[in-house]
């Protein structure tokens, strides 16, 4: 007995020791201009003194091509003395200073545009600021500030306020259809945590005015020409991301799910529950072919109210389908789409993007059988091209034409900066 735990107990020492002999000595960090050293190597889960580990390299590496300000990372590993390391990552850094445009027609000529700027690495530390100018009829903005790493490698918070105004189409059972002047105005704070780079929650609080004042169409009776309410929403988010990026490709699965309780409404625009689950998974074909797939799945209290949360939208979910085309309490939605880089040097590189986006909507008051019986179906193939400069975070300039399948369908040109999921 004696001798065996004498022999264990030396088999346990030798491990331990050789463990203990792939020491790192330093970590060293090259190639970041504009992002803080310090920053970078406080997200680092190597640190010095620690044991010398590949599959936590790899993990850096792969955490550190999540941020915007890197377009790509690599490492080295050189033993300086014996069983002593030095690891250098190096770093190929984005602009991140990013102007945004987007624009969408449908065949019934309407027009809306969304422009922006926004700079991804304030401060060296991934902060994000900016802000936008939107016009759908009428004239909206917002302007954003997070810090998701404010506090620690873990911990952040965001703020956030918008002033949203649009002509919003409302649809009744007869089949009419009225516009009003919906005029959001909100401020929104959040809580960001990061347990690790696959799990990231969000908690958080909105405060909102929200007004809905009759534009034109046949109102019918019982419906007010003017609604208000002041709303208070609990808001939260949760998202796993298992996504490898290399360049303009990506790879992996990643999941979103946001939840929002909101309280302080009124009569018609009510008290209500709204969530949805986005699901994402990529996948490399050969050496220049992407296959992205996204999942919508939605569901908010159904409630009979013409002001469903919902809605059928160009720049959201259906390409070519017009700006706010439809609304509903539960929605279905699927993207898919081919991309297939046609050329590429240097920096740059073009895409041609093939897809399909069809959903499926519950109509206010109405049943979950909706979804499938086909009443409510948007199919709608088309193509596009993407412009992308592979060292400026999210420049994908894209353009999409998408042509409606079935009875009224409709179809129109989609453009906008980065991918559209």
């Amino acid at each position: 007995m004696k001798k065996i735990i004498l022999t264990s107990l030396t088999v346990m020492f030798y491990a331990l020791n050789m463990f203990s002999q792939h020491t790192i000595l330093e970590v060293k960090i090259e190639g970041n201009k504009k992002t803080k050293t310090n920053f970078l190597k406080r997200l680092a889960l190597s640190k010095q003194g620690k044991p010398l580990d590949s599959s936590i390299i790899a993990s850096d590496i792969r955490r550190l091509k999540l941020l915007p300000s890197v377009a790509n990372a690599t490492y080295k590993v050189q033993e300086l003395e014996p069983n002593k390391y030095n690891i250098t990552y190096n770093i190929e850094e984005n602009f991140t200073i990013i102007p945004g445009l987007s624009i969408s027609t449908d065949n019934n000529d309407e027009f809306a545009f969304r422009t922006s700027l926004f700079e991804f690495n304030l401060a060296g530390t991934n902060q994000l600021i900016g802000g936008y100018y939107q016009r759908n009829v009428f004239d909206s903005y917002g302007a954003f500030w997070e810090a998701p790493y404010l506090f620690s490698r873990r911990w952040g918070i965001g703020v956030n306020y918008q002033n949203r105004v649009s002509q919003e189409p409302v649809f009744f059972l007869n089949e009419n259809k009225v516009n009003y002047r919906y005029d959001n105005n909100a401020f929104e704070a959040k809580l960001m945590y990061e347990h690790n780079f696959n799990n990231r929650f969000e908690l958080g609080v909105n405060i909102a005015k929200e007004t809905y004042e009759f534009i034109e169409g046949d109102l019918p009776n019982g419906i007010p020409e003017f609604l208000d309410a002041n709303k208070l929403a609990l808001i939260s988010e949760y998202e796993y991301n298992a996504i490898h990026i290399d360049y303009q490709y990506k790879e992996g699965l990643r999941s979103i799910l946001n939840a929002r309780l909101i309280t302080g409404g009124n009569t018609f625009l009510r008290n209500t529950f709204i969530g949805f689950n986005d699901f994402e998974y990529f996948k490399r074909l050969g050496a220049k072919g992407n296959w992205a797939n996204r999942l919508r799945l939605a569901y908010a209290t159904n409630d009979d109210t013409p002001f469903a949360p919902f809605t059928i939208d160009n720049q959201l979910n259906i390409r070519g389908a017009g700006n706010t085309v439809d609304r509903g309490t539960a929605a279905i939605v699927f993207n898919m789409e081919y991309r297939h880089t046609l050329y590429e040097k240097g920096w740059f590189a073009m895409q041609s993007n093939v897809f399909i986006d069809a959903g499926s909507w519950r109509t206010p008051g109405g049943n979950l059988a909706e979804l499938f019986d086909g009443s409510t179906v948007k199919f709608h193939p088309g193509l596009g091209l993407r412009f992308i400069h592979k060292r400026i975070f999210n420049a994908v300039f894209r353009l999409d034409y998408g042509y409606g399948i079935g009875d009224n369908a409709s179809r129109g040109i989609v453009f906008g900066i980065g991918q559209y999921f």
